[in-house]
């Protein structure tokens, strides 16, 4: 029976689509495998690490059977790889094994049954959908992606909030030391809506999302959520707990403000960085009518200096950040310009794009 027949850059693009997920190491075998469905010409690719599910739907020549199977994800992939990406590939089934075929190539793969495979079933208590496009949404991602926590024990914190609200979609993400939100406006009003992302499910929707004009459709449940775009259905479990209230955290009326370019302070960071130590990554900031001096030193007693010129005309502040929470931000805008807003040498910097209430990064300080 032949199952599909594609050239080798189209089938492993849609298998490489949902093979993100697929762990090296499983408890379950067959999660190691990709789950095969066919229906005539259309296929579906399936995998999942029984949090996170992606399917895709494509079509592909074949005969005219129905058919479902398994097989290892991984092998299939890197036998793909090693086939010129303009070669016909026939998968073939054959006594419970699977043949592939390219050129004068053929490989016989084993395989587990379909019914074996642990489907995840989408929540019956799906909320109404909305869209946005794909660029806005992997946009707010990559401005608020770095500052989630990585295994803290507050679980809750290792992922991103989205709140849809109104007619605005906001996300935020903190680990304790730093906080980033970013929000966009959305075409139609939502009923509130709050769900905690876990972190894989964000590094995956960041792999798969596109900077292209096509949307994204979200849905929300209370333990689960799904994400329509393209060919793919994505399905991820959510994470419980209470996210911290972000609003308290946002520091408001400050006094004392910088704007300055976004590049020249992320290259004058990135010099002085260069003399922290590995360990204790602080770098001093002076502030002063006219000029911000950044300093650095280290255990082997050497010491960086930098300075750039800026119109400011307040009171002096000296304070210290870690230097990486700073470049990690800077790296994440895209504005030319960033504004600082300080209120003192011991207090939360908040950091911003001039003329948008859109993002906001907040900081706390450390002793240096």
């Amino acid at each position: 029976m032949i199952i599909l027949k594609a050239t080798q850059e189209a089938l492993i693009t849609v298998i490489q689509s949902v093979s993100g997920i697929i762990e090296k190491r499983h408890t379950q075998p067959i999660l190691a495998n990709l789950f095969i469905k066919k229906e005539a010409n259309q296929i579906e690719l399936l995998a999942s690490d029984m949090e996170i599910q992606i399917k895709a739907k494509t079509q592909f020549d074949g005969d005219a059977s129905t058919f479902s199977i398994t097989v290892g994800a991984r092998k299939l992939i890197d036998i793909l790889r090693s086939l010129p990406s303009d070669q016909l590939i026939t998968l073939e089934s054959n006594q419970n094994k699977i043949i592939l075929k390219g050129g004068k190539s053929k490989f016989t793969l084993q395989t587990m049954p379909a019914e074996d495979y642990p489907l995840i079933k989408e929540s019956p208590s799906l909320g109404s959908s909305f869209s946005i496009p794909q660029k806005t949404l992997k946009s707010l991602l990559q401005q608020v992606s770095f500052s989630m926590a990585v295994h803290d024990i507050r679980y809750y914190l290792n992922g991103i909030l989205f709140v849809a609200e109104n007619k605005t979609l906001s996300l935020v993400a903190t680990d304790g030391h730093r906080l980033a939100f970013a929000s966009a406006i959305l075409e139609n009003e939502v009923p509130k809506q709050e769900v905690i992302l876990p972190r894989k499910t964000v590094l995956e929707l960041l792999r798969l999302l596109t900077d292209g004009n096509g949307s994204i459709e979200m849905q929300f449940a209370s333990n689960q959520a799904k994400f329509s775009f393209g060919n793919l259905v994505f399905v991820t479990k959510l994470v419980e707990g209470k996210f911290p209230d972000y609003n308290r955290v946002i520091p408001k009326g400050n006094k004392n403000e910088i704007v300055l370019g976004r590049e020249a302070l992320l290259h004058c960071l990135q010099r002085t960085a260069i003399l922290t130590s590995d360990k204790f990554k602080g770098v001093r900031l002076n502030i002063e009518p006219g000029i911000l001096r950044v300093a650095s030193n280290n255990s082997e007693q050497e010491e960086a200096v930098d300075e750039l010129d800026i119109n400011y005309s307040g009171n002096p502040i000296e304070i210290g950040f870690n230097v990486t929470y700073l470049i990690d931000v800077l790296n994440n805008m895209g504005q030319d310009m960033v504004r600082f807003d300080l209120p003192d040498s011991n207090s939360s910097a908040l950091i911003t794009m001039p003329d948008t209430d859109s993002f906001k990064y907040v900081v706390m300080p450390m002793r240096i």
